[in-house]
Parts: C-alpha cells; sequence; structure tokens
C-alpha cells in the first residue's frame, strides 16, 4: 500500500496552525483556543486539495529554548513530526510581526533539510499584506500571505504549492503489491511473540515488560507462494498512563501503522478478557476504515480448550464489542503456534473484502429491496426518498445514497441499509461506509 504524502504544520503557539487544519477540514477536529500549547500532541488527519491526497500533521506550538516541561515536549513533538513530514508548513503570525521565536524556528526547520513553505496567517484583508516583506528575513522561502480564519488570501495558492508533485487519484483504492498486516493491540498481549513465530525467528525483542517494542517494525515474508508485509508495534495504552517521550511516540507510530495498513490483527488476551483499551483500539481502526481481525493469543493458557469454551468467549466478544459482529475470529499462542497460519489465510480473505466493488444495478436493486421490506419511517409528515445508490471507493467499501433529505436518513437506519448489504456481498471484516447526499429540492 503507497502511503501518502504527510505535510507537518509547525509554528510557535497561538498562530492558528489549528485554525488551518480546520479550514483545509472543513470542520473543528482540532482545538482552537487562545491559550498557547492548548495541541499538545501531533495529530494526523487525511486531507485532499484539487484530487491530490495527503495526510497533515497538526502539531502543538513550538518555542525553543524553554524549560517548561510541556512546551519542551511539545517541541520534541514538532521535531519529530518535521522527521517524518515530506514537506513542511511553518505557520507565523502575520497581524503581530515577527517574533524572535520565528528565527529559532526557522534555524531548526532548515536544519532539517525538507521543503518548506512560510505562510504568513491572520492577513485578512489586502491593506495589510505590507506586513509580510519582513518575513523574508526567516530565510526558508517566500512569505504567502494568508487568512486560515476566512480561507482568504492566498491559502489556495500554498495549497497548490505544497501538492504541486503529489499524485492525483485515490491511492487507496489500489490493490497492494503485498498485503500490509498490522498485529496492533495493548502492551503485553503478546503481538511481537506472534510476529517472530510468523517470521520463525527472533526479529523482534521480546520481554514480559510492557513497552519492549518501540517502533513499529515492518518484515516482509512468504506463505505459500504470496509475500506478505508484517508489522509489529508498540502496545497502545490508556492515554493517561503514556509517560511523554520516547513511549508517547511509539504509539504515535502504532496509530500510523493502522492507518498505513490493509488488515489490522487485533490481538486480545485469553487471560484478560475483553478490557475497555481493547474496545478503543478496535474504534481507531474501524475509524481508519481498515480491515480487521481478532486473534484471542495465550489460548494454551486455558485449561479447557473445548469447543464450549471458544463459543462461550465469542460470545463475550459479541457482548463487549457488537460493533464488530462481522470481524472474524481466531484463537491462537503464540507460544506454541497454534493456528497461527490462519493469520494468512483470513488477511488474504478480509483484504479481498475491503477491496471488493458491487455493480451499481445490483447495489440499487439490494437497497431498493430492503427499503421495500423495511420503509423509513415518515418525519413530520415527510418520508425518506432514495433516487438511487453508487460505490464510490474500495478499502473500506464507501457507498452515497442520493436522497431527497439527509435530515430523513437516521443513523438506525443506515445501520439497517449496512446490515443488508452484509447479508447481500459479505464484505467479512471489512468496515462499511454509507453517506448521504441530497439530489433535487427537499421534500
Amino acid at each position: 500500500m503507497s502511503e501518502k504524502p504527510i505535510v507537518a504544520i509547525v509554528g510557535r503557539p497561538n498562530v492558528g496552525k489549528s485554525t488551518f487544519v480546520n479550514r483545509l477540514l472543513g470542520a473543528r477536529h482540532s482545538i482552537v483556543d487562545d491559550q498557547a500549547g492548548v495541541t499538545r500532541d501531533r495529530i494526523y488527519f487525511d486531507v485532499e486539495w484539487m484530487e491530490k491526497e495527503f495526510t497533515v500533521i497538526d502539531t502543538g506550538g513550538i518555542i525553543p529554548g524553554d524549560e517548561d516541561e510541556i512546551m519542551l515536549n511539545i517541541f520534541t513533538q514538532a521535531k519529530v513530526a518535521c522527521d517524518e513530514a515530506d514537506k513542511i508548513i511553518f505557520i507565523v503570525d502575520g497581524k503581530e510581526g515577527i517574533n524572535p521565536i520565528d528565527y529559532d524556528i526557522a534555524n531548526v526547520l532548515r536544519k532539517s533539510g525538507k521543503e518548506i513553505f512560510l505562510a504568513v496567517n491572520k492577513l485578512d484583508s489586502p491593506d495589510k499584506f505590507i506586513n509580510v516583506s519582513e518575513f523574508y528575513s526567516l530565510a526558508v522561502g517566500e512569505p504567502i500571505a494568508i487568512s486560515a480564519l476566512h480561507g482568504s488570501g492566498g491559502v489556495g495558492d500554498l495549497l497548490d504549492a505544497v501538492t504541486k508533485d503529489f499524485e492525483y487519484g485515490h491511492k487507496d483504492e489500489e490493490k497492494s503489491e503485498n498485503i500490509r498486516i498490522a498485529i496492533v493491540g495493548k502492551p503485553n498481549v503478546g503481538k511481537s511473540s506472534i510476529v517472530n513465530a510468523l517470521l520463525n525467528k527472533e526479529r523482534v525483542i521480546v520481554s514480559d515488560v510492557s513497552g519492549t517494542t518501540r517502533d513499529s517494525i515492518d518484515s516482509k515474508v512468504k506463505y505459500e507462494g504470496e509475500e506478505f508485509i508484517l508489522v509489529d508495534t508498540a502496545g497502545i495504552r490508556k492515554k493517561a498512563k503514556v509517560d511523554w517521550g520516547i513511549e508517547k511516540f511509539a504509539v504515535d507510530r502504532s496509530i500510523r501503522a493502522i492507518r498505513n495498513c490493509d488488515i489490522a490483527v487485533l490481538v486480545i488476551d485469553a487471560t484478560e478478557g475483553v478490557s475497555d483499551q481493547d474496545k478503543k483500539i478496535a474504534g481507531t481502526i474501524v475509524e481508519a476504515g481498515k480491515g480487521i481481525i481478532l486473534a484471542v493469543n495465550k489460548w494454551d493458557l486455558i485449561e479447557d480448550k473445548q469447543s464450549s469454551t471458544i463459543n462461550k468467549f465469542e460470545k463475550e466478544i459479541e457482548a463487549q464489542m457488537p460493533f464488530l459482529s462481522y470481524v472474524p475470529k481466531i484463537f491462537i499462542s503464540a507460544k506454541t503456534k497454534q493456528r497461527l497460519v490462519y493469520i494468512y489465510k483470513l488477511s488474504k480473505e478480509v483484504y479481498e473484502q475491503t477491496t471488493k466493488r458491487v455493480t451499481t444495478s445490483l447495489l440499487n436493486k439490494v437497497i431498493m429491496d430492503a427499503i421495500s421490506m423495511n420503509p423509513p419511517v415518515s418525519i413530520r409528515g415527510k418520508r425518506l426518498k432514495l433516487f438511487y445508490a453508487t460505490q464510490v471507493k474500495a478499502a473500506p467499501p464507501t457507498f452515497v445514497l442520493f436522497i431527497n433529505n439527509e435530515d430523513l436518513l437516521k443513523d438506525n437506519y443506515i445501520k439497517y441499509l449496512e446490515n443488508k448489504l452484509r447479508e447481500a456481498f459479505g464484505f467479512k471484516g471489512s468496515p462499511i461506509k454509507i453517506s448521504a447526499r441530497e439530489k433535487g429540492e427537499k421534500k
């Protein structure tokens, strides 16, 4: 799977970085506040500009040399983001003017060797553009005047420049040359042991100490003549228990591994059962639109290994995570290698489901039959009318319903239609996304 280009948004606190990201997204996903340092973590978003897709990293504000612990960590986070990024947008405050800290940040960015784009923000009228010229002294390129809040100025010119050599099209619809499988879960559930057993060698460090694996580690492996890429990841702990620094970055990379994989194998500890953290990680995978397999590890430690025990555990999973009813489950042991090879087989099956496309005619027949069998209830005398449906992309399968009024399509009815699509087409292990667009006048 080809990764999208990465663009890091950096700058000192309160210059409008999160506002700029929100402008790209068209929604307030980042926290915007006048208090310096509100955005403390690196936050990743997928965005599209003129049919070019890329990933934006929204970073905390940088204050080089500040000894305050939080600000030091924000500075470190931003440096790591710059290391990960292909290009950097350096945002400064055009209303306030140049600040000594801007010079310090510019010095750091020049050392990164990355292409830098200087955005002078908060210039919402042409008469203020004269303020731009002073920012040439930062020596990081030609300053571009923008207003992130109003979307005016050179926002479009800036994005054109940043994306000039990015490829067109939806890369996530392309089939991967090798299926990329991320082994994910909370710490100490046996992720690295599973990878080592599948590779038949000690590729990564295995220890009973939580957090041994710090980075996501890729390994290419061949099974039955087909190559796969296994990604071992750091354990994802509850946010409140994650320390700043190396562990925080490791968790970030694990989440990125989920976003960049084709299939995520969520490992659950058989001796502990389903935890709240397991549910949160599962939600992250579903939100990322990735194929998912549930692997219950350490099954050799369960005394009663009869099928009734498996059925009991499956019922617990169903009760704790009903939103994963479509996900295949496998009961394994990294220690004894019990059923491990099924990870390859299931990953291949789920991958075929996530990349499946349905013809428009057959899709509309299934949707129309579903509506006929169970018509949506009328709301204030108005009834939902569906004109037609189409699949707009795969990985994950994404469908758009063209209807008369979006207010009439409720979440429970979308879930009903999703279930009907699964009955008709399978989509085993794959999330399904359904959205609506209004066509014609509201009725």
